[in-house]
């Protein structure tokens, strides 16, 4: 065999969506997971990462890793020499009630050097460039805006002004002194006094009340889910807004700041837990790191969102410039069909939609397997295959070669 249906396992933070409202917990109760209507259950992770390994659905509860050491075959020589048995991402689906951290992932070598140095706070050596795709309306706030915009709002919002030091950004035809100010702006911002970002948050809200102005509204919405004086509120008035449909996606490179802020999405990853944050959290902040680490790049909303390219009859390919994984999403009507042509590494897909039919086409002995809403499946290097729509049918399915 070379397709296994597994069991993904879900992740609880403050964050997540409660009960069966969650769509990691509808998934996760697809394979036997218990729900409670008054957990969150913010993350569902595929995969072999150690801290919530994926099971393969046999009598034996096989780890998914254990599986792949012994049958290295399922993936490919390449693949398993250099992550050491392991899948090379992490593939999971978020739901998010309200807003994570301000945060950035550390590229190799500060990933190499926090885990050296800090292994309580960071707890491996890699990097974790990581991609999002929306499956409901989608809200994230991800790289600084044009320059003009945080202008602006240095203008608008004299708190902003106050912490940041400046009311005004001194825009240059240089781009690295651009990037020299910004930086300066952000770090005094980050490295504000916890009591007078809390004065200034206090200003702000009384300031903003009864106000219908969007941005007034968001900045409200964050200080009422991190009430106390959260510096992240006000990173909102520096980074993008950016709103994703259904289908639309971005790619996180490493070094750039993000936060997601609501909706539910399909989100894939090189297998690292490494976060560096720096507000609207209750976690570690490393601000002096984070402020360090920043490429301080800056632009458009829109120059944020990925632009797939068509796999297929019925697919989109979503694929980042790393080498870790690539994103193919396929929709179908019922009746559809689709087939994949044979992947060169191993890969998980995971049905986010409707019901049909999976077949491995390579191997006579491979039988269909159900394709119904919340259903994962393993499938191993090589393997050709074609799924059929019994109802409108949508699936994800990440991969590496």
């Amino acid at each position: 065999m070379s397709i296994y249906r597994i069991q993904a396992k879900t992740q609880s933070y403050d964050w997540g969506k409660l009960g069966d409202v969650s769509k990691v917990a509808h998934f996760a109760q697809k394979s036997g997971t218990q729900v409670d209507p008054s957990k969150p259950y913010a993350e569902l992770w595929m995969g072999t990462h150690p801290n919530a390994p994926s099971l393969v659905m046999n009598d034996a509860q096989t780890p998914l890793k254990d599986l792949i050491q012994d049958r290295p075959e399922l993936s490919t020589e390449a693949i398993y020499k250099q992550y050491n048995g392991d899948l090379p991402f992490l593939f999971k689906i978020l739901s998010i009630r309200k807003a994570l951290s301000i945060q950035a992932h550390p590229d190799k070598a500060l990933g190499a050097r926090l885990y050296r140095d800090f292994p309580n706070n960071y707890k491996d050596p890699n990097h974790k460039p990581e991609m999002t795709i929306a499956l409901t309306p989608f809200e994230a706030l991800c790289g600084f805006r044009p320059l003009e915009e945080i202008n602006q709002h240095l203008s608008q919002y004299p708190e902003l002004a106050a912490l940041a030091g400046t009311n005004t950004f001194n825009i240059s035809s240089d781009e690295a002194a651009n990037k020299a100010e910004l930086k300066k702006i952000f770090d005094s911002l980050m490295n504000s006094t916890d009591a007078d970002v809390a004065a200034q948050i206090q200003n702000l809200t009384s300031r903003l009340q009864g106000s219908d102005a969007f941005m007034d509204q968001l900045l409200l919405r964050l200080d009422s889910q991190y009430p106390g004086g959260d510096v992240g509120v006000f990173a909102a008035l520096l980074l993008n807004y950016v709103e994703l449909a259904p289908g639309q996606g971005m790619f996180l490179g490493a070094n750039e700041p993000h936060a997601y802020l609501s909706g539910d999405c399909v989100e894939c990853m090189a297998a690292s837990d490494n976060v560096v944050r720096a507000g609207l959290t209750p976690k570690f902040k490393d601000v002096k790191v984070l402020v360090e680490m920043l490429t301080y790049k800056y632009g458009s909303a829109e120059s944020q969102k990925m632009k797939p390219e068509p796999f297929g009859s019925h697919s989109l390919l979503y694929d980042p410039p790393i080498e870790e994984f690539s994103v193919l999403a396929t929709s179908l009507n019922a009746g559809e069909r689709e087939q994949h042509k044979p992947i060169a590494g191993p890969s998980i897909l995971i049905v986010t939609r409707g019901s049909g039919k999976l077949t491995g086409e390579q191997l006579k002995t491979e039988s269909d397997f159900d394709l119904e809403e919340g259903y994962v499946y393993f499938i191993g290097a090589n393997t050709p295959i074609a799924a059929e729509a019994s109802t409108s049918l949508e699936f994800y399915r990440a991969f590496a070669q």
